[in-house]
């Protein structure tokens, strides 16, 4: 762990136009006020961390940087009356790792309105195996439920339902009790179906409606989209009478072409999912109930676990959309 004074980090350097990534030595910082000096026991890998290693500026706009948007560990040092020296913590989202140095290190430094108390339930293994992705996935849910979506309702449609944050709202729809329509672009074996808790799926041929009707026939009551665009407008358009479908992710596009007929004539609303500027109050209450009635038992064969010095060919990996499952990153003997 290098001396008291330093410590390792996994930097992304820019030269002469490349992006070059290597462990450094970085000097431990002297805390303001109201910031908090975190060991980080376990961090996670997000495509957002592999964009920021190849120079992505609507991630990173700084180099040198630290990417890891997700960190969990003990604090070591406190400036802050919310925490003390031996607490268990959680830290994603704001700027972490974007444009804050992030979790690929055996410390961060953050302001104490970042950090998340560890529920009592939760390991930090535990918490980066969901990190942002899990986290996101529950705050869809939560959503959901708080806008009275219920499994009495009808089936709930989740789009990229193998991918990070689809995976994990399948199986917390289906731990309470809805029904869960698996949407991916292409139909996936029936094994992995099973494995995310979903009942039936669906393809691109009818999440991604291209009839270009401001309606279609129902076939869902409510659902959690992360690919935004047309996935989002079929979702609204497809959706029963005061049905919920929330919306947290615009990999497919950030545009959304269609009628208000949706909302006015079947009462469906459209929720926003913002997991990076959640408000506390409800972060905290999110991640306690997947620390509780929400855990899962995620199997072991879906995460692989890595330290710093091999994390290169997993964000390789994940660039060249070849990556499976949840990278996890030990920063602890």
């Amino acid at each position: 762990m290098g001396n008291s004074s330093t410590f390792k980090a996994y930097r992304v350097e820019e030269e002469n136009g490349q992006y070059i990534a290597s462990i450094k030595d970085m000097p431990k910082g002297k805390l303001a006020s109201g910031e908090v000096l975190v060991r980080v026991e376990y961090s996670s890998l997000n495509f957002k961390d592999a964009l920021s290693t190849i120079g992505n500026k609507g991630v990173t706009r700084n180099y040198p940087h630290t990417p890891g948007i997700d960190a969990a560990g003990v604090v070591e040092s406190s400036n802050s009356a919310l925490f003390k020296a031996g607490d268990q913590v959680i830290v994603t989202s704001y700027e972490l790792g974007m444009n804050h140095p992030g979790g690929f290190a055996e410390y961060i430094q953050v302001p104490d309105a970042w950090v998340v108390p560890m529920p009592e339930k939760l390991t930090a293994r535990q918490a980066m195996i969901y990190g942002t992705a899990g986290f996101t996935a529950a705050l869809s849910v939560y959503r959901l439920l708080n806008n009275g979506q219920t499994p009495e309702m009808g089936p709930v449609a989740v789009t990229g339902a193998l991918g990070g944050v689809g995976n994990i709202a399948c199986q917390i729809l289906n731990k309470l009790g809805f029904e869960v329509i698996a949407a991916n672009y292409e139909l996936a074996p029936e094994a992995d179906i099973q494995r995310v808790g979903a009942h039936s799926q669906i393809d691109r041929s009818v999440s991604d409606d291209t009839s270009g009707r401001p309606m279609l026939k129902t076939q869902w009551a409510g659902a959690i989209d992360v690919v935004g665009g047309n996935t989002l407008t079929t979702m609204l358009k497809g959706c029963k009478p005061l049905g919920n479908v929330t919306t947290c992710g615009n990999i497919g596009s950030g545009d959304l072409n269609m009628t208000v007929y949706p909302f006015i004539l079947r009462g469906v609303s459209l929720l926003g999912v913002d997991s990076q500027n959640c408000p506390m109050k409800i972060r905290q209450k999110v991640w306690a109930m997947l620390a509780d009635n929400w855990a899962l038992d995620i199997e072991n064969s879906l995460v692989k676990e890595t330290k710093l010095e091999t994390l290169q060919q997993h964000i390789d990996l994940m660039l060249e959309k070849k990556s499976r499952g949840r990278v996890i990153v030990k920063l602890i003997d």
